[in-house]
């Protein structure tokens, strides 16, 4: 899916010369945490958090007890001041998948998105991916969750979609993850149906084990620590 299908158009912006503390309060009525600040047509130029506004302000009990001085000294901030320069941006042609991994690797929390002349046209905010990841996996809608391991070769996952058509249950999605044990991978299928004990049983009878994905998953972490796996 790319960026354009998953990002907010309609973005709230800043301009450099903007007071911090009008930005802040923008930031609490909009009920935002970051902030693109752009110039004439758009240009970006900068990004600015609650984070970095936090970093910047003092905290109300500053204001009660400092100086009128420091006071007056504060409000005079702007969003110059603060803002980050170096913003990490997406493409037009970006994916949601390059999204998270850059959200991951840099350890923020939206990503402008700008078109060839770097003028701002969106913004991708983990909101708006995890937004996107419910309509892509369909679990936007009542449904079951199974969790089957599986030999990791060609085909088995196939055979797994063939059992569930079987069964007429539509399927909302199938993810596949990496299991521990070697030769082996674990199968999440999201059925859209919440009756599925015969489909299970059908399951078990054909060999296939069947784990409960939260304790997949957590025992999985637990023995990845054990093992100083990355």
């Amino acid at each position: 899916m790319f960026v354009t299908k998953a990002m907010t158009r309609k973005v709230v912006t800043v301009r450099p010369e903007d007071n911090l503390l009008d930005t802040r309060e923008l930031m609490k009525t909009q009920k935002i945490h970051h902030i693109p600040v752009v110039e004439e047509g758009d240009k970006l130029v900068g990004i600015i958090s609650d984070r970095d506004v936090r970093s910047a302000m003092p905290s109300t009990l500053y204001y009660e007890s400092g100086s009128e001085r420091e006071r007056v000294k504060l409000e005079k901030f702007t969003v110059r001041d603060v803002m980050t320069k170096n913003v990490i941006t997406l493409s037009l042609r970006d994916t949601v998948q390059d999204a998270l991994l850059l959200l991951l690797k840099y350890d923020i929390g939206a990503l402008p998105v700008v078109d060839g002349d770097g003028r701002l046209v969106g913004i991708l905010a983990v909101r708006d991916l995890l937004r996107a990841l419910v309509s892509v996996l369909g679990i936007g809608q009542p449904g079951s969750l199974l969790c089957l391991l599986v030999d990791d070769k060609l085909g088995e996952t196939k055979k797994i979609v063939d059992i569930v058509f079987e069964e007429k249950i539509p399927i909302g999605s199938i993810l596949v993850a990496r299991h521990w044990e070697p030769g082996k991978r674990a199968v999440f299928p999201y059925l859209m149906s919440i009756n599925v004990g015969a489909l299970k049983r059908k399951f078990q009878e054909k060999g296939y084990t069947i784990l409960d994905p939260e304790e997949w998953y957590l025992e999985d972490v637990e023995r990845t620590k054990e093992e100083g796996v990355p």
